[in-house]
């Protein structure tokens, strides 16, 4: 597996983790839809949260969050219409970036940007 991809990995285990520890209920990780992809969905206190969650080992080519292309927010938009079709008895969502700095064995940060674009 190519060392980005498993960066990637690592960070979306990293962003599960720490949902958690804020009370999330984290209902699906990896949800796909045709070619479409939502890292995390979760439910807090009834609000349907999708994250999209980024994750570099450096800052040189800049901050994971700015990977979150409008492109990519499209994406995830369309990902969620068809999560909410699928699941009507939600009736607030957000969008969240979770933006993660690691080195090979650490955590340098975790920014969680909730209501990062609708």
């Amino acid at each position: 597996m190519a060392k980005h991809n498993e960066t990637g990995i690592k960070g979306e285990v990293i962003a599960k983790k720490f949902l958690q520890n804020i009370g999330y209920n984290i209902l699906h990780t990896n949800w796909r839809w045709e070619k479409k992809e939502v890292d995390i969905i979760a439910d807090i206190d009834g609000l349907l949260v999708f994250v999209e969650v980024k994750t570099r080992s450096s800052s040189y080519f800049g901050f994971p969050e700015d990977a979150v292309t409008e492109q990519k927010q499209e994406f995830l938009k369309q990902a969620a219409e068809e999560y909410l079709y699928q699941n009507p008895q939600y009736e607030q969502i957000r969008f969240d970036i979770i933006s993660i700095l690691t080195t090979s064995n650490n955590t340098q940060e975790i920014k969680h940007f909730e209501d990062a674009f609708f």
